[in-house]
């Protein structure tokens, strides 16, 4: 009795202590994650040096796109229904914001911290991107379209790649394994829409965009390696991409100590 008593305390000094890790973890990969994705970086660099070669790429693939949405007012509109409605920064960070509280529902705590601050710091870090470089948006001659604000990065790329990382990361385990790949497409599909249509619209250029999905891309693996560094402290197993970030959540208790209990894949005390 004695033994298991130990045991279990002995667990439960090393949960906690895994969580304090894994919130300081958390904060500190959300301040560094503007800084450390290299071609986010090289990309920053190349539109505040104004290089040529990419002024020119974003000017010629404005212009087309802007012609064709001139030219064909009813594929127009569905972009802009798309844009504005479908996949509009709200929309998805209200399917996030209530994707979280079912986290905290099931009593996954730590994964309903990592889909808050993944969301959270991703729309911060955006909008202190666009503060800083302050670049333009495009100017054309009778715009179908109108946005406020900087350019750089797309809010709209950064809040599609950083929300569909999340509902992708979270929900995998509870989906068959026969339809995860029907929901990596839809992911990537609606991710790269959401580029087209603010670059056909005519309110960014393409570099901002590729400037969001690279930013938002860090953003959800700096967090994402917290999450897994957590794990690691807590004797869990790595879990592939494919398999989503928690796979216990499927179990009655996800997470360790969840309900006072521990989740039914903890790993052995090492």
């Amino acid at each position: 009795m004695a033994a298991r008593v130990a045991v279990r305390n002995l667990r439960e000094r090393r949960r906690r202590a895994a969580d304090r890790r894994f919130g300081a973890r958390l904060l500190g990969s959300a301040a560094v994650a503007a800084i450390a994705a290299v071609p986010f970086g090289l990309l920053l660099v190349l539109v505040e040096g104004r290089w040529r070669p990419l002024r020119r790429l974003d000017a010629g693939a404005a212009r087309r796109l802007h012609g064709i949405a001139l030219e064909h007012p009813a594929w127009t509109g569905t972009l802009r229904f798309l844009s504005d409605r479908v996949w509009d920064p709200l929309t998805l960070r209200t399917a996030v914001a209530l994707l979280t509280v079912w986290l905290v529902y099931r009593r996954a705590w730590r994964l309903a911290a990592w889909s808050a601050v993944t969301a959270v710091a991703g729309g911060l870090i955006g909008l202190l991107v666009k503060t800083v470089v302050e670049r333009a948006r495009p100017s054309l001659e009778d715009p179908v379209a109108r946005a406020p604000g900087f350019s750089f990065p797309s809010g709209h790329a950064m809040t599609a790649t950083t929300s569909f990382a999340i509902l992708l990361l979270v929900l995998l385990p509870v989906v068959p394994r026969s339809r995860r790949a029907l929901c990596w497409y839809a992911a990537v599909f609606s991710v790269l829409g959401v580029g087209f249509t603010r670059v056909a619209l005519g309110v960014h250029w393409f570099s901002d965009v590729v400037g969001g999905w690279l930013l938002g891309l860090a953003v959800v693996a700096l967090t994402a390696w917290a999450f897994e560094a957590w794990r690691a402290d807590a004797g869990r197993t790595r879990t592939a991409v494919g398999e989503g970030l928690e796979p216990e959540l499927t179990d009655e208790r996800p997470e360790p100590g969840a309900s006072g209990g521990k989740g039914k894949r903890d790993g052995p005390i090492t």
